[in-house]
C-alpha cells in the first residue's frame, strides 16, 4: 500500500498536495489569483501568437491546454504555465523556415491547406515533438542536463530572443506586409524589409503602439518601485486592452484608419491537428532546442519559488509535466509552453497558494474561447505587439549584467556575449547550439588552465588564504603552500608541474642533475612511465623536499591505495586534514616550538589550482625555499 502511494505521488504530484489543501485558508486567495492570472494569460496568449505567425486565437489554446496538464503532473505550486516569448519566437522561426507565405502550399507540407493552416500545423508539430523530447528526458531521469545551461548562457540567450521579438513585431507596429526571412541572418533581412517599406507605415497603428508602450513601461516601473506598498501589481495590460478595444470599436478604426485588427476569434475548441511526418523530420533539431530552453526557463523560475516558500520540486518530474503539457498543447493546435516570469509574478503576488490558481486561470481562458472572445475582435494587432514588447523589459535590462560578469568572472562574461551574438546572428536554434559548444569549451579551458595559488598565513592565525588578497600575511620559513582548485588529469598534468615548479622556485630534476644522479634516474622514470601525476612528487622527495597534501575528500586515500599510488617514497602520512595541521607538523619536525616563527613576506601576484580531486592545497617544505 505504501509503495503504491509512493508511485502514485511520484507520477501524479497532485495526489500529495490536494488532499492536504486548506480550503478555508487558501481557496479565496487562489480564486483571486486565478482570475487575475487568467486575464493576463488571455492577453499574453493573443500577443505571443503574433510571434509564432499564427492567428491570435491559437495563443488562447497555448494558454489553456498546458495549464490543465501541469495541474496534475507539475511539482511547483506557484509558476504560471503557458506561452513564453522566447519559445514563441523560436517556434515562429521554424514556421517561417518551413512555410512559404507567398504560396498557398509548401513543398514541405503535403496537404493543400491555406497558409494560416500550414503555420498552425508546423507550430503544433514542433511543439508536440518538443514535448516528446521533454517527456523522454524526464522518463530517462536526465534532468541534470540543465547544469550545462549556465545562468550566463540563459541570460544572453533570452536577451537575444528579446531582440528577435522586437524585430518580429515591427511589421505589426507599422502594419507592413513583410514576408518572413529564413535563418541565419534573418534578423538583418527582416530589419531591411521593414525599414525599406517604412514610408508605407500606418500612422494610426504606430501612434497606438507607441502610446501603449509608454503607458505599459511606466506602470511596470511603478509596480516594480512600489511593489512593497501595492497589494497587487496594477494589471495595466488588462486596462489598456479594454480601453484600446473600446476606442477602436467606438471610432471604427478598422474602416477609418485601415488598421489591422484581431477579427473573429471563433467560438469553441478545434479538433486535434493532423500531423505531417515530413514536418517532424524537418524540425527535430529545433524541437530539441525548444524542449531544452523551455525546461531551463521553467525550472529556474520554479526553483526560485520553491526556495522562497520552502517546498521541494523534482526536475525530472517537471520535464515529464512540461513534456505532457506540450504534447497535449501541440496536439490541439497550441504552441510551445513554458513559464512566464511576469505571469508567475502575478499569480504569486495576488495570493496564489497552489496550482488551483492555475486551473482557475485556464477556466478564464476557456470562457474567452467559448463565449466572450468576440469582445476582442476590434482590438488592433499593433496593441498586441506593444503588449508583447512591454513584457520584454526584464530581458532587455539584462544587458547590465555584462559589466558585472566582467568583474566577477571573465569566462562567464564571454559566454554571455558569445551566446547573445550567436543567437542574434545565427538564429535562436543554431545560436543555442553554438553557445553550448562554446560553454563546454570554456570548461575545458578552466580545467586545463586553472588558476594556481600560493597560500600564506593571515594575521598569525590558523587561516591560510591567497597571498594576493591580503596585506598582513606571514609564511613559515622554508614552506610553500600551493593550492589547486581543479582535478589533475592527462590534459593539465604538464601545466600543473610547471606551476608547481614555478611556485617552489626551482626544478627538482636540475638539482638531481647537479648531484650526478639525473641521467640514470630520468631514463629509468621515462622507461617506467612515471613522469605523470606522481612523478613530480617523487622528484621533490628524492632531493629531500617534503611534500604534504591537505584536505583530500573522503575515500581519496582508499582510491590511491587501489591505484598503487603509495610506495617507499610516497606514504599515506603525507596527508593532513587542514593546512595548519601540516604546517605545525613541519615546524615540530624541525624542532621548533608550537608558536610558529614566521617571517613577513611581500605580497606577490599568484594564480589558482587543485590536486587530483577537489580543492586541495599542496604543501612543500624544503631547505631550498
Amino acid at each position: 500500500m505504501h509503495l503504491a502511494k509512493k508511485i502514485a505521488t511520484g507520477l501524479l504530484p497532485i495526489t500529495s498536495w490536494l488532499p492536504e489543501y486548506r480550503f478555508k485558508e487558501w481557496l479565496l486567495s487562489d480564486i483571486v489569483s486565478g482570475i487575475s492570472t487568467g486575464l493576463v494569460a488571455v492577453l499574453q496568449g493573443l500577443a505571443f501568437a503574433l510571434l509564432v505567425y499564427v492567428p491570435p486565437r491559437y495563443g488562447l489554446y497555448a494558454a489553456f491546454y498546458p495549464v490543465i496538464i501541469y495541474f496534475f503532473f507539475g511539482t511547483s505550486r506557484h509558476i504560471s504555465v503557458g506561452p513564453f516569448p522566447v519559445l514563441s519566437i523560436m517556434v515562429g522561426e521554424v514556421v517561417m523556415n518551413l512555410v512559404d507565405e507567398g504560396t498557398s502550399t509548401n513543398s514541405t507540407l503535403t496537404n493543400s491547406s491555406t497558409v494560416d493552416e500550414q503555420k498552425v500545423q508546423v507550430a503544433a508539430t514542433v511543439t508536440l515533438l518538443a514535448g516528446i523530447f521533454q517527456l523522454l528526458l524526464g522518463v530517462l531521469q536526465v534532468g541534470f542536463i540543465i547544469i550545462y545551461l549556465s545562468q550566463s548562457l540563459i541570460s544572453g540567450f533570452t536577451t537575444a530572443a528579446a531582440i528577435h521579438v522586437v524585430v518580429s513585431q515591427l511589421k505589426f507596429i507599422f502594419q507592413l506586409d513583410v514576408r518572413g526571412c529564413k535563418e541565419p541572418l534573418a534578423i538583418f533581412c527582416t530589419l531591411g524589409k521593414n525599414f525599406g517599406q517604412i514610408t508605407k507605415a500606418n500612422i494610426a497603428d504606430l501612434v497606438t503602439a507607441l502610446i501603449i508602450l509608454v503607458i505599459v513601461f511606466a506602470v511596470k516601473e511603478i509596480n516594480e518601485r512600489y511593489k512593497a506598498k501595492l497589494p497587487v501589481p496594477i494589471p495595466i495590460e488588462l486596462f489598456v486592452t479594454v480601453i484600446a478595444a473600446g476606442v477602436s470599436y467606438a471610432f471604427n478604426f478598422k474602416e477609418r484608419f485601415k488598421v489591422d485588427v484581431i477579427g473573429s476569434l471563433g467560438q469553441g475548441l478545434e479538433a486535434p491537428v493532423v500531423l505531417d511526418m515530413e514536418v517532424f523530420q524537418s524540425c527535430v533539431g529545433d524541437a530539441f532546442s525548444i524542449a531544452v530552453v523551455g525546461f531551463a526557463v521553467a525550472y529556474s523560475v520554479a526553483k526560485v519559488y520553491s526556495i522562497k516558500y520552502d517546498y521541494p520540486i523534482n526536475g525530472n518530474q517537471e520535464l515529464i509535466a512540461f513534456g505532457l503539457s506540450n504534447i497535449f498543447g501541440g496536439a490541439f493546435r497550441g504552441f510551445a509552453a513554458s513559464t512566464s516570469l511576469s505571469r508567475s509574478g502575478v499569480q504569486e503576488s495576488t495570493g496564489g497558494k497552489t496550482q488551483i490558481a492555475g486551473l482557475l486561470s485556464a477556466i478564464i481562458v476557456l470562457i474567452v474561447i467559448l463565449a466572450i472572445g468576440f469582445l476582442l475582435a476590434p482590438l488592433q494587432k499593433s496593441v498586441l505587439a506593444a503588449l508583447a514588447l512591454g513584457n520584454l523589459k526584464g530581458m532587455l535590462m539584462q544587458f547590465k549584467e555584462i559589466g558585472v560578469l566582467w568583474r566577477k568572472d571573465k569566462y562567464d562574461c564571454m559566454i554571455w556575449v558569445v551566446t547573445f551574438l550567436s543567437a542574434v546572428i545565427l538564429g535562436l536554434a543554431i545560436g543555442l547550439a553554438a553557445a553550448v559548444g562554446f560553454e563546454l569549451l570554456t570548461i575545458v579551458f578552466r580545467t586545463q588552465f586553472p588558476k594556481c595559488t600560493l597560500l600564506a598565513n593571515v594575521g598569525r592565525s590558523n587561516i591560510y588564504k591567497n597571498r594576493k588578497d591580503y596585506v598582513d600575511i606571514y609564511e613559515p620559513e622554508g614552506v610553500k603552500i600551493f593550492r589547486c582548485p581543479a582535478p589533475i588529469f592527462f590534459a593539465n598534468i604538464d601545466f600543473f608541474k610547471d606551476k608547481l615548479i614555478s611556485a617552489v622556485g626551482f626544478n627538482p630534476l636540475r638539482v638531481l642533475r647537479k648531484r650526478n644522479k639525473a641521467l640514470r634516474k630520468i631514463r629509468k622514470m621515462l622507461k617506467k612511465g612515471e613522469l605523470q601525476a606522481t612523478s613530480i612528487l617523487k622528484e621533490f622527495v628524492r632531493i629531500d623536499v617534503d611534500i604534504y597534501i591537505v584536505g583530500a575528500h573522503d575515500g581519496f586515500l582508499e582510491k590511491l591505495e587501489r591505484c598503487a599510488f603509495f610506495d617507499d617514497e610516497i606514504k599515506p602520512s603525507i596527508f593532513f586534514l587542514t593546512v595548519h595541521d601540516a604546517v605545525l607538523h613541519i615546524l615540530v619536525k624541525r624542532d621548533i616550538e608550537y608558536s610558529p616563527k614566521f617571517k613577513a613576506m611581500k605580497v606577490t601576484p599568484v594564480l589558482q589550482y587543485s590536486f587530483f580531486s577537489g580543492v586541495t592545497p599542496l604543501i612543500v617544505h624544503s631547505p631550498f625555499v
